[in-house]
């Protein structure tokens, strides 16, 4: 039986993340959360945007609600994503922007960089980018010509 989307996080990488990756997921799963991971698993160099792509299908046919991205600077995994109306990728280097990014932005992916981030900055972000909520209110008109530009 596959997993309630509001409870399923999708998470994926390019060559320079597995490691922080596997510790994300972990960490996801003792929070109770099922994790959709989409790849890569290994140091072999593959191209970030196959990762940020499929984890921004995976938001965008409902099969997670949240998702995070992990390459060896989070410069370029992120840009790929936000080329996704669906996709608000957060690049994240500590807390704060952890907590702004979700009551300002709505952000509904956290992207990492695993050259740039510890393992343990990275894990209190993601509980921080987890369990913050977005403010609305003057916010929201903001968040929704993200998804419509004209």
């Amino acid at each position: 039986m596959p997993a309630e989307p509001s409870k399923t996080i999708a998470i994926a990488c390019d060559h320079g993340g597995p490691e922080l990756k596997s510790i994300l997921a972990e960490d996801l799963k003792s929070a109770g959360f099922d994790v959709l991971d989409l790849g890569t698993n290994g140091p072999d160099s593959v191209d970030y945007p196959d990762y940020a792509y499929a984890l921004a299908h995976a938001i965008k046919d409902g099969k997670a609600t949240r998702g995070v991205l992990i390459c060896g600077s989070s410069i370029g995994i992120c840009m790929a994503a936000n080329r996704f109306p669906e996709i608000r990728a957060a690049q994240i280097h500590d807390a704060l922007g952890a907590r702004l990014c979700r009551e300002h932005n709505d952000a509904n992916v956290i992207a990492f960089g695993a050259r740039v981030i510890g393992p343990e900055t990275a894990r209190d972000c993601l509980k921080v980018f987890l369990n913050t909520e977005f403010e609305g209110g003057r916010h929201q008109g903001r968040v929704d010509k993200l998804s419509n530009p004209s």
